[in-house]
């Protein structure tokens, strides 16, 4: 593996040398030190020597950084095969119906960003022309994730490819037509070129790393090979103080990614000001990457400066680019020749005798105009460096100028990235900088028009020729046909309609228990994906250790502590689960490469991440549309759930709301079942509606959200109902009736409905039992599995009543003729029973854990937030007493009887 630290010899030959004799010796010396002693002894003491300089107040670059340069030098850079003037063409007509679409765009008040792509126009480019891969070879190609507000060039390079056209580009930002073009990359709004949703900053980076994991797992499990697939993320430097922009750079080299290429554009500037105003990010990039073990390509400025480079013999340059502060190379964009003089070169009798040699012109040049990510030769010679490197991952840091081309309206100004537009004037001048065939004539009205060569031109030719040779359009997102994934045998669903008998099974290892047959299957087995964030063992899943082995692309090089016990701890280079450490966020970036790989390598996996109910959506909700946006598919399971399972955890881990915030997502579908046979029937349908045959009209693009508890109890056997099977998908059935329990009330008992979800269910039966024995009430017990997908198909009838369709929602027809009020309760907030309160024709009311957890055991957990069986029969009572059916006294007595 080469080393990523290593200063690599190209770097060596920027810098000034005053007396290579002398440099030659001390290069002698440390050979033979290394060969008498041991490179042990050889870096002991240039340990030991960098300590006595930096001591000694000798300015040298931390250990970490190299000094402010490129990392290739123009003369070891390589040659960059193809037509470089047709590319420039290529280019300019991309840098202007960028701006052209999101200034004509202005005009609705809609948005858009074009500083952003001025700086990164040629880092796209020379991807598009050299190295990015499509889909028509493999099916796989390369994954690029594009930096969100880069998008108007993606799109205008998509029209200059014939791809889009102008009634779309002028649709930029508007939708709601069905012909526009989303803000940012967005697969679900243009499914047909968009992979990755980007735009939500840092998990662009997160995902692109488990991504490329992801690409060798399949690799490493037989499953596809991925060898020639590239994962690229463009990123923004000040996207990288995003937590989770390098949260697993450490996981990338540890693994040894080479299959990953990061390239930040460095335009050193966020969205209101400088990146590092004080200090330079380049240099702490460089450093963190280094640090966490890639390899780092630094292109940081153009061939106007090699001229600049020779003529500095003493290093009084490179020192001075390592003093100045980012924002301070930000001022010098935008002022004259004479203040760059006297600010940059007038404080060093070498650099002053340096400016002396140069004119303002060239001093402009290099300061307003030269950066090495503006350059094609630079970019190819980084990108070519980043995949022959082995070993390890790379970064590019790539310094540009946001807003480049623009204007000197534009570049460097602070407010670019709020700047939605420029006038005709602008256009024009910028229309004279590119040298493009635009005559003012064409301004019609004050419109700038869109510009293209025409079909037939060198340039798209050469375009599409480019993109032929790398294996077809990019970006792009295809869905393969691939037969629908046959459906498991029912005999591993069967087996828990029979219930549990005397045994006591949680609804979590119910779960597990399916899960374990599921991954038998001889035709899908192999497909399940099951990722959990180092918490295996709680949720009851080291039995799968020996027989599925956890995935290490180094195998397991150690014997395991535990080698001598049946479940011991395996690792394997074709391990099917991935346990990813204490890290939700590398677990749901796990996920989001599983349920969508069906679309980025045409292989259907069926992923399943079982986590801490409570840590899953509250932590990494963002992710969980990000999930939603990528169209994934797959199975989320929130055990420990709910907020009063966890004996002793607190309010901390005592989740009373996670099927509140699974509710807003569109692409959820969130389930909350009572028992093991809710979950075999939810998990069936599951693999039924996502890899199976759909419905006509059924959105396949949709993902589950399980919640399971770690309370054991016994579970019953599935109950002979008509439509139970319907019930339980469509989110509710009854369980049992007064009479079906054996419970006998008086005749003419006043009656009430209780519904109950996931672990609630059953106090609501004791409940039932106490109110009939105690009470002289009879209780019928519903099973709520979802009042989120109850909810959605009453808002669905609600829309079709708007169309003039007569539709009754699901919830209206299940509990229709019901006597009696009803009365909800889960082991959630309220507001999770009372999503479907209006559409309830019964008096409603519900019971649930609002507030904070606590620690103590369930039952006076439950006591505290009055959900227990007794709390329900005071309320019940209460409700009753309302309606005039049992006395108001019933209710004090209860109270009083039950110590509430």
């Amino acid at each position: 593996m080469t080393d990523p630290n290593a200063i690599q010899p190209s770097e060596l030959d920027q810098l000034p040398d005053r007396d290579p004799e002398e440099t030659a010796e001390w290069q002698a010396s440390l050979d033979a030190v290394t060969k008498a002693a041991g490179p042990h002894r050889a870096a002991y003491l240039m340990r030991r020597t960098l300590e006595r300089a930096e001591g000694a107040g000798i300015a040298l670059p931390k250990l970490l950084e190299t000094d402010y340069v490129n990392s290739i030098p123009t003369s070891a850079e390589p040659a960059v095969p193809g037509d470089e003037a047709l590319e420039q063409r290529i280019t300019a007509w991309n840098r202007w119906n960028a701006a052209a679409m999101v200034t004509r765009g202005s005009k609705y008040g809609v948005g858009g960003h074009i500083a952003t792509f001025a700086s990164a126009a040629w880092l796209y480019e020379t991807g598009f022309n050299h190295f990015f891969k499509g889909k028509e070879q493999d099916g796989s190609g390369d994954q690029l994730y594009i930096q969100g507000h880069a998008s108007p060039g993606i799109y205008a390079r998509a029209f200059l490819d014939g791809r889009l056209n102008e009634e779309q580009l002028d649709n930029f930002r508007r939708e709601a037509g069905g012909n526009g073009l989303p803000s940012y990359p967005h697969p679900r709004r243009l499914p047909w070129l968009w992979e990755f949703p980007t735009v939500s900053m840092g998990l662009g980076p997160l995902s692109a790393i488990y991504q490329a994991r992801f690409n060798r797992y399949l690799a490493n499990r037989g499953i596809k090979d991925t060898s020639a697939s590239h994962v690229w993320a463009f990123l923004g430097d000040g996207e990288m103080d995003e937590p989770e922009s390098t949260a697993a750079l450490a996981l990338a080299a540890r693994e040894e990614l080479d299959n990953l290429t990061f390239v930040i554009n460095c335009n050193l500037q966020r969205l209101d000001g400088p990146v590092r105003a004080n200090f330079k990010i380049v240099q702490e990039l460089e450093a963190q990457f280094r640090g966490a073990g890639w390899n780092v390509v630094k292109t940081l400025w153009g061939t106007a400066w090699d001229e600049l480079f020779r003529l500095d013999t003493t290093g009084a340059l490179v020192r001075r680019l390592r003093q100045v502060p980012d924002a301070q190379i930000q001022t010098y964009q935008t002022r004259d020749a004479a203040y760059i003089r006297q600010d940059f070169f007038g404080g060093d009798p070498a650099l002053v005798e340096m400016a002396k040699l140069l004119s303002d012109d060239k001093i402009l040049e290099c300061f307003h105009l030269s950066r090495g990510g503006h350059e094609a030769r630079k970019v190819f010679a980084a990108y070519k460096a980043a995949v022959e490197h082995k070993g390890a991952p790379t970064v590019i840091l790539a310094q540009t100028v946001k807003g480049h081309t623009l204007g000197e309206g534009f570049a460097s100004k602070n407010a670019n990235h709020q700047m939605k537009k420029l006038s005709v004037d602008e256009f024009k001048n910028m229309r004279d900088l590119l040298e493009l065939p635009i005559k003012d004539s064409d301004f019609v009205d004050g419109v700038v028009p869109y510009g293209h060569p025409g079909a037939d031109s060198p340039e798209v030719r050469y375009l599409q020729e480019r993109r032929a040779a790398l294996g077809g359009p990019a970006p792009a997102r295809r869905v393969h046909p691939v037969a629908p994934l046959p459906a498991p045998a029912d005999k591993a669903f069967a087996s828990f309609d029979k219930g549990s008998g005397s045994q006591n099974v949680a609804t979590t290892m119910a779960f597990v228990r399916l899960v374990k047959d599921l991954v038998r299957d001889k035709e899908t087995g192999k497909r399940w994906v099951p990722i959990v964030p180092d918490e295996a063992r709680t949720f009851g899943m080291e039995s799968l250790f020996p027989s599925l082995g956890i995935y290490s692309p180094k195998g397991q090089t150690y014997e395991p502590v535990d080698r001598d016990q049946l479940m011991y701890y395996k690792e394997a280079q074709n391990g099917q689960i991935l346990n990813e450490g204490i890290t939700e966020a590398g677990s749901m970036a796990d996920f989001i490469a599983a349920s969508t790989s069906y679309a980025t390598h045409g292989e259907a996996m069926i992923p399943f991440y079982i986590f801490y109910s409570m840590f899953g959506w509250q932590r990494t909700a963002d992710q969980m549309w990000q999930l939603g946006d990528q169209l994934g598919r797959g199975f989320l399971v929130g055990a420990t759930a709910g907020r009063t399972t966890l004996t002793g955890e607190g309010l901390q881990h005592a989740d009373g709301h996670s099927p509140v915030i699974a509710a807003t997502n569109p692409a959820a579908l969130s389930y909350d079942p009572a028992f093991a046979y809710e979950v075999a029937t939810i998990v069936k349908e599951g693999l039924r509606r996502m890899y199976g045959e759909a419905a006509p009209g059924e959105d396949q693009n949709v993902f589950y959200y399980l919640t399971v508890y770690n309370e054991p109890l016994p579970q019953p056997a599935k109950p002979s109902v008509d439509g139970i099977d319907e019930g339980i998908v469509k989110g509710l059935y009854r369980f049992n009736t007064a009479e079906s329990a054996g419970i006998t009330p008086p005749a003419n008992a006043p009656r009430i409905q209780l519904l109950g979800s996931g672990t609630a269910i059953h106090w609501a039966l004791k409940a039932q039992r106490l109110l009939a024995e105690e009470w002289g009430v009879a209780a019928d017990v519903w099973s709520a599995t979802s009042w989120s997908e109850l909810r959605r198909d009453a808002l669905e009838a609600d829309e079709a009543l708007l169309r003039g369709e007569e539709r009754v929602p699901f919830v209206r027809q299940a509990l229709q003729g019901a006597e009696g009020p009803v009365l909800a309760v889960s082991d959630y907030m309220r507001q999770v029973p009372d999503q479907i309160a209006q559409w309830v024709e019964q008096d409603w009311s519900s019971l649930g854990a609002d507030g904070f957890g606590l620690s103590d055991t369930r039952e006076a957990a439950r006591r505290h937030f009055g959900v227990d069986a007794e709390s329900i029969v005071v309320a019940a009572l209460a409700q009753l007493a309302g309606r005039g059916e049992v006395k108001a006294a019933s209710v004090k007595e209860a109270r009083e009887k039950y110590g509430l």
